[in-house]
């Protein structure tokens, strides 16, 4: 039987990954009748989406309702989930994130999901998502949130704080480290079974298993034999000293930890790349316009499954076929070492019920150590957010390891006043006129 929910894409400018979401969705046959309403702030990023939904949907045989809106109540009304992808301030933001810091002896490599790059990116971005929930209590009540958006465990803790409406943060970190590590392990992906669990980004494959036996002695021999690429040494590392794989990638650990970027030599020893979040940034900007282009020349692009899990969810709700993902959700007493509201990542099974997450129990002790050095920074950049409060800007700064190991007190509050007079009214009330 055909499902017809409607699905609103805020942020649908990001066109590549509208694309590829679109694809998934619109792969199963059941929701081929379903509504796809875009919304943008860019008029020209719209434009460009809409093309891009419709040609999506043409090559796919699918024959969905496609609407543009950049009105975004308008395209969030009556909605049956929505999808979050913004990123508030683009790349100019990202410029002052890097170079700020930087001036004061902070080196970063990604700067959009910890640190103090997370902090200011949380703190833009927090207020927009509070105005998105708010049309949402209004026009779609009962609406799932799907969020893409980083910094991932800040977002979802400010709206499990501030709204009623139900949400689920998405990542691929899982998805694509189990495989990583199945590759270092020399096991075929398709048959291993893990389990992960801890804080987006600083989440932990605690049970990684080939057909039933453990597989992590394989992966610890090929990270000692020195198997594991040069790109992935933090990771290797941290799981030798720690005794699990950790589920991001090491280019962002590196700016997660104390332990690698300040001292002398790390840096080159374990292939960290530096600013590389500028990098991709600006190939953002240049990939954009290649799209565009492609699509006014009425050229093929190539559509492939993707590991992302929205479509998942949306399949598994309309059908009551259930699935199991990987979800940031409210921590009711799911990790019980980690602090009760926080924003936690483990497995959820989703059928007609929803999203319904798994209880973990508690944490090896020093990986719940590992992940709440961030969820402190976590709290506070939240409630300095909800709460205009200024001076625990300040304290997430001053707690944030990397931060702490590269400058003075001192120093962190004259980095902290530049980057809020930088980013200005893009912050919340209380903060930029404190």
């Amino acid at each position: 039987m055909p499902n017809h929910p409607k699905i609103t894409f805020i942020g649908a400018g990001s066109v590549v990954f509208t694309k590829n979401l679109l694809g998934d969705i619109l792969s199963f046959p059941e929701l081929q009748g379903c509504t796809i309403s875009l919304h943008d702030i860019s008029a020209e990023r719209l434009e460009t989406a809409e093309a891009m939904a419709r040609w999506t949907a043409n090559a796919l045989g699918a024959k969905p309702r496609i609407e543009a809106h950049l009105d975004r109540r308008a395209a969030l009304d009556g909605a049956d989930y929505a999808v979050n992808m913004v990123q508030i301030g683009g790349h100019k933001a990202t410029l002052l994130d890097f170079d700020i810091p930087r001036r004061y002896g902070l080196r970063q490599t990604i700067a959009d999901s910890h640190g103090v790059g997370g902090i200011f990116r949380a703190l833009r971005t927090i207020p927009v998502l509070r105005g998105i929930a708010h049309d949402m209590e209004q026009v779609c009540p009962h609406a799932l949130m799907l969020n893409y958006s980083n910094p991932m465990s800040m977002l979802c803790w400010a709206w499990f704080a501030s709204s009623s409406v139900p949400i689920v943060g998405l990542c691929h970190s899982v998805q694509g480290t189990t495989e990583q590590i199945s590759e270092y392990a020399g096991v075929p992906y398709d048959e291993v079974t893990y389990l992960g669990a801890g804080i987006n980004h600083v989440a932990w494959i605690l049970r990684f298993e080939h057909q039933g036996r453990d597989a992590y002695p394989l992966l610890r021999q090929a990270i000692a034999e020195g198997r594991v690429p040069a790109e992935d040494s933090v990771r290797a590392e941290l799981c030798q000293r720690l005794g699990y794989f950790v589920t991001e990638s090491s280019e962002h650990n590196a700016e997660y930890s104390a332990h690698f970027i300040p001292h002398a030599g790390e840096v080159e020893r374990l292939h960290i790349p530096l600013d590389e979040y500028v990098r991709r940034s600006e190939e953002n900007l240049g990939e954009f316009a290649a799209v565009r282009a492609q699509l006014q020349r009425g050229e093929p692009f190539k559509i492939e499954r993707s590991a992302e899990y929205a479509s998942q969810i949306i399949y598994a709700m309309e059908t009551g076929q259930p699935c199991v993902i990987y979800g940031n959700v409210r921590n009711d007493g799911l990790i019980t070492n980690l602090p009760d509201g926080c924003c936690v990542e483990l497995p959820c099974l989703v059928d007609r019920n929803g999203v319904q997450p798994t209880r973990m129990g508690d944490l090896p002790p020093q990986l719940a150590g590992m992940s709440r050095q961030h969820v402190a920074v976590q709290e506070l950049t939240v409630r300095a957010a909800l709460e205009g409060r200024r001076e625990h800007v300040y304290h997430a700064a001053m707690l944030d390891p990397l931060c702490a190991a590269s400058m003075p007190l001192e120093r962190i509050w004259a980095m902290v006043d530049e980057l809020i007079a930088a980013h200005g009214e893009a912050l919340p009330e209380g903060i930029h006129d404190a």
